[in-house]
């Protein structure tokens, strides 16, 4: 789905956040909750008084109920409920911005964890100093240290004889 592509939560969502960003429909809106006067449209011209009572029941904050005009107060519950929160899967779960936040208990978990720091930072061939591994592995975490063992540790990537330098097992 393109950027512009509206789905059926923002559907939902948008005439309500636009008649909130109209400041005399905002304005209706406070009288209402506030219960401030008996016509929450006092000092609108006939028209806009018209549009903003429109956008206001097109977004769903307000309803006609026995000749009046009243709060629909469901409709930020209702809102809510159609925006489906998306949850991280896999390793993504501990991740935030590709940073690791926490380290999997689950052996498989954490090795799947390893094996992506291991393929993001290093290149099939490549072997490179212990300077440059732990610059690369700090684009995921602050203890580099840490991340390196892990890696060395589940063979994942391995260190060249002298011990300075770091490449992906052959």
């Amino acid at each position: 789905m393109g950027e512009s592509e509206p789905d059926s939560a923002s559907a939902h969502w948008r005439p309500l956040v636009a008649a909130l960003a109209n400041d005399d429909a905002r304005r209706v809106f406070a009288r209402l909750v506030l219960e401030v006067d008996d016509d929450p449209f006092v000092g609108l011209s006939p028209s806009r008084r018209s549009h903003v009572r429109s956008q206001l029941e097109n977004a769903g904050l307000i309803r006609e109920f026995d000749g009046e005009v009243v709060l629909a107060a469901d409709v930020f519950a209702e809102t809510l409920r159609r925006v489906a929160v998306s949850r991280p899967t896999g390793i993504q779960r501990f991740l935030r911005d590709e940073r690791i936040v926490q380290y999997p208990a689950r052996p498989a978990e954490r090795l799947e964890l390893l094996g992506w720091v291991a393929r993001t930072v290093l290149r099939p061939g490549e072997v490179v100093a212990e300077t440059d591994m732990n610059d690369r592995l700090s684009a995921h975490t602050d203890d580099v240290a840490a991340l390196r063992r892990y890696l060395v540790d589940a063979g994942l990537v391995e260190r060249t004889p002298t011990g300075s330098e770091y490449a992906l097992p052959a």
